[in-house]
């Protein structure tokens, strides 16, 4: 897991779109095992790179198990065999989610909904996901259900997860590797627990970080009651 971090308008988002075809670059090349994505036909890419942007909405009214069926496209093309249905079971189980599966996606809660688009993404079995602020105006439990459930998906099913995020304590304590960009430009990146310092951090977002650790993983903190 890479999450890419850095302050609003550090180019994270646009970093993400342009890994996902969406934006091309003004100049350089993306590369996927070897080969420039732009040659690579759509059907084919959509087979290796799934992406899941910020505030996704449907107009229409979609049950979570018609949603996550989406998923399915790129093989199924609309019409679905035995095993895009296995595929869209497997990966709503993945999420706990059975029992919202006949749920309409709009009588359910902003967690609920994320919850079931990222099944979405995870139904389409690529190797890499790029997920654009999956947290953005979630609560904690729903935050953590997802950071947990992208955990997963790497740890036991090998997936590449690319993610832009704003916390910076989940960033720290679920990914492998952090992206930090400041200004449009790569300010670092390496592996977590080489390049999260204070100094790093104060740098990056220009406050004054604390870092601890304990047990429950690492904690960096920002905050400063007295206002200063």
């Amino acid at each position: 897991m890479t999450s890419l971090i850095g302050p609003n308008g550090a180019g994270k988002s646009t970093l993400l779109m342009m890994m996902a075809r969406l934006i091309e670059p003004d100049k350089g090349e993306i590369f996927l095992n070897h080969q420039n994505i732009a040659d690579i036909k759509t059907a084919i890419y959509a087979k290796h790179v799934a992406t899941l942007r910020q505030a996704p909405g449907f107009n229409l009214r979609l049950t979570v198990e018609e949603l996550v069926s989406f998923g399915r496209f790129p093989y199924s093309r609309g019409v679905l065999t035995e095993q895009d249905r296995q595929v869209v079971d497997e990966a709503i189980e993945f999420l706990s989610l059975e029992a919202l599966r006949k749920s309409y996606i709009d009588e359910i809660s902003g967690g609920q909904r994320q919850m079931a688009f990222l099944a979405m993404t995870i139904a389409q079995q690529t190797d890499v996901l790029l997920l654009d602020e999956p947290l953005n105006n979630l609560d904690m439990k729903h935050a953590v259900q997802i950071m947990r459930a992208l955990r997963r998906l790497c740890d036991e099913q090998g997936r590449t997860v690319i993610l832009v995020i704003h916390d910076i304590n989940f960033a720290t304590n679920y990914s492998d590797h952090i992206v930090a960009l400041k200004n449009g430009k790569l300010h670092f990146s390496g592996l977590t627990e080489q390049v999260i310092t204070e100094a790093q951090l104060n740098d990056l977002y220009e406050l004054d970080f604390e870092i601890t650790y304990s047990e429950r993983g690492c904690m960096c903190n920002y905050f400063n009651s007295s206002g200063a």
